[in-house]
């Protein structure tokens, strides 16, 4: 399994909209709005990194209203 955290850049007043949109997608395992130079935080999980590409470029940022992503993979050191 692996997990990321997806930060994300809503337009303009998107941001509710948006994280309401995410936890409605599989994978999405949490979403919160939150201040900051980022707008949302979500949690991600998938079987491999291809099926969390898949997720975040596919169902992620096909989401009206991103206007940015950037995908941290978490790391089990």
């Amino acid at each position: 399994m692996v997990e990321a955290y997806v930060l994300i850049q809503a337009q303009i007043g998107a941001a509710s909209d948006v994280g309401r949109a995410l936890t409605a997608i599989e994978g999405v395992r949490e979403a919160e709005v939150v201040t900051g130079p980022y707008d949302i935080i979500a949690r991600a999980e998938a079987s491999d990194m291809d099926e969390l590409g898949r997720l975040v470029v596919s169902r992620i940022q096909g989401i009206e209203g991103i206007a940015r992503t950037l995908t941290c993979p978490v790391l089990r050191l």
